[in-house]
């Protein structure tokens, strides 16, 4: 049975349940997007795909996106940013580590509060600002 979550529901939900979902879909449209460029040997997909899912460019992106964003959204990322971190993040330095989780936690809030065209205008972005874009 599928339960309508109310947006104050999914707006104040743990982060962390929010950056687990928003990891899943992220990396989802990062897939399309390096399927989309041509890039079709396995190898070459999966490398092509970790340069935008790694915490490094994570972090830049939504850094450099955060006076963008709607003051409920740079809540949400302070928010996620903040929250303290239970174990130590293989790879990457835990403030990095930090800013990368408040960006999947603004995707999960965006897919479940259903705002999928501001959640693909925001992927869109930090797709962008990682490839130089911007």
């Amino acid at each position: 049975e599928r339960t309508n979550m109310d947006n104050r529901d999914v707006l104040y939900m743990n982060t962390t349940v929010l950056a687990f979902l928003g990891d899943t879909v992220y990396e989802t449209y990062v897939r399309r997007h390096v399927i989309e460029k041509g890039r079709f040997s396995a190898d070459l997909l999966h490398r092509a795909a970790v340069r935008f899912v790694k915490a490094d460019a994570q972090a830049f992106a939504m850094k450099a996106m955060m006076d963008g964003l709607t003051e409920e959204e740079q809540n949400l990322v302070k928010r996620a940013r903040n929250k303290k971190i239970s174990t130590k993040p293989k790879n990457a330095d835990p403030v990095v580590y930090k800013w990368a989780t408040a960006f999947e936690a603004l995707v999960g809030y965006l897919y479940l509060s259903q705002d999928h065209v501001r959640m693909e205008e925001i992927i869109a972005e930090a797709v962008e600002i990682i490839e130089g874009g911007k």
